[in-house]
């Protein structure tokens, strides 16, 4: 039995900053609404032409991640890749990392888990690099939201939150039982699953003939859909009882923790677990002020800056928390 670690990470972000100035001049809303609700100043955005993909966010930020690893993308043995947001409708984006990379043929995986994506990866990778069968696996988190979003006051409670970028791991074997990855903690509640959702195009509601038939202009199944408070209420009581879940499986305490990092959904929400288990702003790492949500890539894009800044050392006990579309959520507890 082995324990994974992680042993390079990387992210990218797309170099257009929207602000919330910038969005009041389409959207009726202001920069005090946006912050006073979410706690979002700014985001990015790709620009149409400048080649922006969710593919290649990923891949610029995977190779980052392989280069600051240490292994060789031939070592590479396996690839996730969790997004909202693929490039098609499929294939999936993983065999496109897989070619541009110019990785041997090996295994590509999709997952769609939304904001727990990265989550969700980071405990199917363990798993895998646990039992032998592999021994680096590549993770991407990777989302270009913003040719999705109905940019228009109809859409302004969704549209203000979420932002493009892509951040990566690359995930090993580590011998020292001690250190890695100690344990993974996975739900899902699909009874929710409309209150965050696209529900077209899709086979079970609307289809793209469908859409195309109707030429609807008020159709707003296409466009994201949240029930804000709903999501709220439901995220900070799962946040609580999955970090607590991981701290207990490991027999640790709160003042263990040396640093948490939450999905980057709401600051509000960060902000009611932080106060909820007396962590002080050394302890947990935000940074949705400057990137907005960018869902299944926002814990790879935080884990690492506060890597980058130094706020993760050696010997730290960091925890890794997420909730969202599904609804599902957990957490991952980890030595680094």
């Amino acid at each position: 039995m082995y324990h994974s670690k992680i042993s390079g990470l990387g992210f990218y972000v797309p170099e257009n900053v929207v602000t919330n100035d910038d969005l009041s001049q389409i959207i009726d809303t202001n920069d005090a609404w946006i912050q006073e609700r979410t706690g979002i100043k700014e985001r990015r955005h790709v620009v149409r032409g400048d080649g922006n993909t969710t593919t290649s966010m990923g891949v610029k930020a995977a190779q980052i991640a392989i280069e600051r690893s240490g292994v060789s993308k031939e070592d590479i043995d396996f690839v996730i890749f969790a997004t909202l947001s693929p490039d098609y409708y499929f294939p999936g984006p993983g065999v496109l990392v897989q070619r541009d990379l110019g990785l041997r043929t090996v295994g590509a995986l999709d997952i769609r888990n939304q904001c727990s994506g990265f989550v969700y990866a980071l405990s199917i990778a363990d798993q895998y690099i646990k039992t032998g069968m592999y021994q680096n696996i590549l993770i991407i988190g990777s989302e270009l939201h913003s040719y999705g979003l109905d940019m228009t006051t109809r859409g302004r409670g969704v549209s203000v939150i979420f932002g493009d970028g892509a951040g990566a791991a690359v995930i090993s074997r580590e011998t020292d039982l001690s250190k890695g990855i100690l344990s993974t903690h996975l739900h899902s509640e699909g009874q929710h699953a409309e209150e965050l959702a696209v529900i077209a195009p899709g086979m079970g509601k609307r289809w793209v003939t469908d859409i195309l038939k109707d030429n609807n202009p008020e159709d707003e199944s296409y466009f994201p859909y949240m029930n804000g408070q709903y999501v709220f209420k439901h995220a900070v009581v799962r946040f609580s009882e999955v970090i607590q879940e991981g701290l207990q499986a490991n027999n640790l305490q709160v003042s263990d923790i040396n640093m948490l990092i939450p999905h980057q959904a709401n600051l509000r929400i960060s902000q009611f677990i932080q106060q909820k288990f007396k962590l002080t702003d050394e302890q947990v790492y935000n940074n949705i002020q400057k990137y907005g949500n960018t869902t299944a890539a926002s814990i790879p894009i935080a884990l690492t800056e506060a890597w980058e800044q130094g706020k993760i050392k050696s010997g730290d006990l960091v925890v890794l928390a997420a909730f969202g579309s599904g609804f599902t959520w957990g957490s991952v507890i980890i030595k680094w």
